[in-house]
């Protein structure tokens, strides 16, 4: 008679568990996904897909990278988008003014009047800044230092002003000095609504309203009007 097959300790957990356990966790898998995500940053929004991907593959709560159905699909995106372009008119015309930024986004000048360059704006607006940006900064970086540094409310503080500081130092690159002061205060407020809610449809969609109204006041050649309204 054949002996029969050994069993798996029922208290052991199965190779997918320790998988997704390791990826969830600070140890060498972790980091590694960590480092590619970051890395992923220079073709974005493909580091958004692969928070999605490790997301999935850790079997971290989707919740947790703020990805919770609202109460009304229609009503955030409503408010979202009103937010955005007041949010963009504030800082455009009072915010922005004050710090002594220059009305006129050199970095995006091209736009202006450039019907051909639309498109592209347009899908970088909502696709890698309205889904990519908010599914990596808010979501993805919320989760990981939460998982270090806890829940406490001193520990949201510091989640918010580290996820601030680094993506207002990643657009210093590509918009200069005037970029990232806008992009510390956009990161401030919206990283404190993110803390708040733990929600990221509104945010999403107040993001790309936000570069959206940006690109329109650039294309029909209003920044130096728009930046003019209270300070003359």
């Amino acid at each position: 008679m054949s002996e029969a097959a050994p069993t798996a300790n029922p208290g052991s957990p199965l190779p997918q568990d320790r998988f997704a356990a390791d990826l969830r966790g600070f140890g060498a898998l972790g980091i590694l996904a960590v480092l590619v995500i970051a890395a992923a940053q220079l073709a974005p929004p493909l580091s958004a897909v692969l928070v999605l991907v490790w997301t999935k593959l850790s079997r971290t709560p989707w919740r947790e990278i703020g990805y919770v159905r609202p109460k009304s699909w229609i009503g955030s995106l409503v408010i979202g988008v009103a937010f955005g372009i007041l949010f963009k008119l504030l800082m455009k015309s009072i915010v922005m003014p004050l710090l002594g930024a220059n009305p006129v986004n050199q970095a995006y000048h091209y736009l202006v009047g450039n019907r051909g360059a639309l498109p592209a704006a347009v899908f970088t607006m909502i696709v890698v800044a309205g889904f990519g940006e908010e599914t990596v900064f808010r979501g993805y970086l919320f989760e990981r230092l939460g998982k270090l540094l806890g829940r406490s409310l001193a520990a949201r503080i510091v989640i918010v002003l580290v996820t601030a500081a680094v993506f207002a130092s990643l657009h210093y690159f590509g918009q200069g000095p005037a970029g990232a002061q806008q992009a510390a205060i956009t990161g401030l407020v919206f990283a404190t609504v993110f803390a708040a809610t733990g929600r990221i449809w509104m945010l999403m969609c107040a993001h790309a309203a936000f570069d959206l109204t940006a690109v329109a006041i650039i294309y029909w050649n209003l920044e130096f009007a728009v930046a003019h309204l209270v300070f003359k």
